[in-house]
């Protein structure tokens, strides 16, 4: 453990009796409604979300970036700190890789991941910028690019990436691009969009049988007027043409303002091609704030479209949970630690939806009940349900507070040199 085990069961103790009653006047209110509190508490501890590898570094804008103290060196320093976060809330048992930023000896990553308790989960390419020593520039596309050469070497790029995550365990691809155009006339969408499906369907004839690949939209960034993955009904496009394996990925922050995404999840869910979610928030575009900070009722409606996937049983319904944030003002540790509680603790107010009386306002076209119904739920404070599960899955009460009683940020400082902040742009 990268915190001593002692301090954080002290840290429990000072908390404990508290959390206590607090669990047990909320089981009493929960069950005057006919719901076990401790039956959300054991899904809400069997849940977990993968933490991104370049998440616990310090983020950045388009101008600047401003480097925190101690910040990971290289990927198994971004291990050693996702093992911090999974230490103490234990609702991150898995890793999501970059490659190359991430790139390593495949046995060396494993034994390192599994010496602090982690697994990985979908790998992920990078052909929106260009590595030192690449011979072909990505500036004016990758997939998609009017290059037969330029896209070979994106579409190698990505088998690479699958050829190391099968070395350690992993069994999912994201594929996001930044491909695009910036001014009208400068590309032709439908060749455009040709390549990239021609390309994307050479990389999909290479998954392992047990694999998925999750292709990612995105509205805009760094192509202002034109993305070619721009929206969830391209995105869905693309699934529906690769195969079965092909899936969506839904990243919260990269959609208009005002778009109903918890709509777009359950269309995603009806047709079967729901791959997973990038989690993290948004007030004005892919701002990637931390999850739950602007908008955590938004969050709450899309995990009540996943608990009713989830409880009806909807075919083919498995998806993957990542968080994807830049934290630039904030210690990363612990945006993260908090991000992962805030979307338990939406999946644990969904849990709480009454359902069958639900289903009957919609029937009946109540729509001030079916609304009530959901804020209902999310107006519950699970916060005893969520500290209860870590206490129980041995994690902290208060994860946050114990991370800086331990004082780990200084720790590691002490013995990872200060990173520049010239340059800029995000990472």
């Amino acid at each position: 453990m990268m915190i001593d085990t002692s301090l954080v069961a002290g840290e429990n103790e000072t908390r404990e009796a508290d959390l206590k009653r607090d669990y047990e006047t909320l089981g009493e209110r929960l069950d005057r409604r006919g719901v076990s509190i401790d039956a959300i508490k054991e899904k809400v501890g069997a849940y977990g979300v993968a933490v991104p590898s370049w998440g616990v570094g310090t983020g950045g804008t388009r101008f600047a970036r401003f480097p925190g103290k101690g910040e990971p060196r290289n990927i198994f320093d971004k291990l050693e700190d996702c093992g911090v976060i999974q230490q103490l809330t234990r609702a991150t048992p898995n890793v999501s890789l970059h490659i190359p930023w991430d790139k390593a000896d495949p046995a060396e990553l494993k034994a390192k991941a599994s010496s602090l308790g982690l697994g990985f989960d979908a790998m992920n390419s990078n052909t929106f910028q260009d590595q030192d020593g690449q011979a072909l520039s990505y500036k004016f596309g990758s997939l998609s690019h009017t290059d037969a050469d330029t896209r070979q070497q994106a579409v190698e790029h990505n088998l690479e990436c699958i050829e190391i995550g099968k070395a350690i365990g992993s069994r999912a691809l994201t594929i996001w691009i930044g491909d695009g155009s910036n001014f009208p006339g400068q590309t032709n969408f439908t060749r455009q969009f040709e390549r990239y499906l021609d390309a994307a369907q050479t990389i999909y004839a290479e998954l392992p049988e047990d694999w998925r690949l999750f292709t990612e939209h995105k509205m805009y960034e760094p192509a202002f007027y034109s993305t070619v993955v721009q929206d969830w009904g391209t995105n869905y496009m693309i699934a529906q043409e690769l195969g079965e394996k092909a899936f969506c990925l839904v990243d919260l922050g990269h959609h208009a303002p005002n778009v109903n995404i918890e709509m777009i999840v359950a269309r995603l869910i009806q047709f079967g091609k729901l791959g997973g979610f990038h989690f993290n928030d948004s007030k004005y575009g892919d701002d990637d704030l931390d999850t739950g900070s602007i908008d955590p009722y938004r969050l709450f409606l899309v995990f009540n479209e996943l608990v009713d996937a989830e409880t009806r049983q909807a075919p083919g319904f498995n998806p993957a949970h990542m968080l994807d944030q830049s934290h630039n003002v904030t210690d990363p540790i612990e945006s993260l630690m908090v991000s992962a509680m805030e979307v338990q603790r939406a999946y644990a107010q969904a849990l709480l939806v009454d359902r069958s009386a639900l289903d009957g306002f919609q029937d009946s076209n109540d729509a001030l009940m079916a609304t009530t119904t959901l804020k209902t739920a999310f107006r519950t404070d699970v916060e005893p349900i969520l500290a209860t599960a870590r206490l129980e899955n041995g994690g902290a009460i208060d994860p946050v507070a114990a991370y800086r009683a331990a004082g780990y940020r200084q720790k590691v400082a002490e013995v990872r040199p200060e990173v520049s902040g010239a340059g800029g742009g995000i990472v």
